[in-house]
């Protein structure tokens, strides 16, 4: 499952660091940077995202009242100097706590604490099934007939227990769409459906007789979920 994400900090070092974490984790995807509440006030009105890496110091309004104002839905850690807004930041149910300097372990300790919400979250929500574009019309595939997805060049060809589809959509489309508990990226040629694995020996996942390889990328994602 694709991680969308904003960061909300006016120091350039802290967004430096953010990113360049955030970078070893593929299933997280920053979409936007904003170094003021006032902006970011803004663009979550017209947007939806799944993450907030949430500053408090921001200057004429701090992130404590950026939260109380646009009472955002999605996960919030919250990330500054000072260690007196915590109690502040869990009254408003924020998902973590960073405090600075913070280590890449400590930090992806609070991203697998966002990450368990929003599975919470999709699983309560998810559809059975979805429409995917193939030649000149939509066609409907139930997420239970999906075997695997497999990337050839710019397409992508779906496994069905019946036929296989082929579409351009991508594999971002596909991880925004269906929760990874279901359908679940392993390679960057594959995703396989969790339901329909047969066996999994010495980083190779069989399904319906074909080997399909885990890269070393989506290992711990994988690995995670079938544990």
């Amino acid at each position: 499952m694709t991680i969308k994400c904003i960061i909300v900090e006016d120091e350039p070092l802290a967004v430096e660091r953010i990113q360049s974490f955030a970078q070893k984790l593929p299933f997280l995807q920053i979409v936007n940077s904003f170094d003021n509440a006032l902006e970011t006030l803004v663009f979550l009105k017209n947007n939806d995202v799944d993450l907030i890496f949430l500053d408090i110091n921001l200057g004429e309004m701090s992130g404590i009242q950026l939260l109380e104002t646009a009472k955002p839905s999605c996960e919030v850690i919250v990330i500054t100097a000072y260690e007196e807004f915590a109690i502040k930041g869990f009254e408003l149910k924020v998902t973590d706590y960073l405090c600075k300097p913070f280590t890449f372990e400590r930090f992806y300790q609070a991203i697998e604490r966002a990450q368990q919400n929003l599975k919470k979250t999709n699983t309560a929500i998810v559809k059975d099934f979805i429409f995917v574009k193939t030649e000149y019309r939509l066609e409907k595939i139930l997420l239970n007939d999906i075997l695997y997805i497999e990337g050839m060049r710019d397409y992508r060809k779906i496994h069905t227990m019946q036929k296989p589809i082929m579409t351009l959509q991508t594999f971002l489309a596909f991880e925004e769409e269906i929760p990874a508990h279901i359908i679940c990226r392993v390679h960057k040629s594959y995703m396989v459906s969790i339901a329909k694995i047969e066996s999994v020996e010495r980083g190779i996942i069989k399904i319906n007789n074909t080997a399909i390889p885990i890269s070393d990328t989506y290992k711990k994602l994988f690995t995670g979920l079938i544990g």
